[in-house]
């Protein structure tokens, strides 16, 4: 899938985000072999339960039984949406260190390997 169809899926999925606080909508777009996923963000008035749309959407993909993915779009209309040390290490759990991560805000991109943004993992 190319980088523009997972930014029209982002975009049309970013209305669903739920960030009364930050004001910040996020969305995930996660493809590979098994198909498409997305998350967007979820915020929470107690700002620790807020989970990001990274994770909602690999979690969505891992309650399915879907592993093989080969990159993740996260765009948001407010800024590059930098992934947070917990998603990259939620990330790290399940892909490869070259995994692809493209971060957009409709304009600007940037494209990393997880193995760039993550390269100290936690394992046990």
């Amino acid at each position: 899938m190319k980088t523009a169809e997972m930014l029209r899926i982002a975009r049309e999925v970013s209305e669903n985000a739920y960030s009364p606080y930050s004001k910040v909508r996020v969305a995930a777009v996660l493809y590979g072999e098994d198909g498409v996923y997305t998350g967007v963000n979820v915020e929470n008035a107690s700002f620790g339960l807020t989970v990001c749309a990274e994770r909602i959407a690999v979690f969505k993909a891992i309650s399915e039984g879907k592993r093989k993915f080969a990159k993740m779009l996260i765009y948001s209309p407010n800024l590059l949406p930098y992934p947070c040390g917990a998603c990259r290490q939620v990330l790290a759990e399940f892909f490869s260190e070259d995994f692809e991560i493209i971060v957009t805000n409709g304009i600007e991109e940037e494209k990393f390997t997880l193995g760039e943004l993550l390269p100290f993992n936690f394992k046990l």
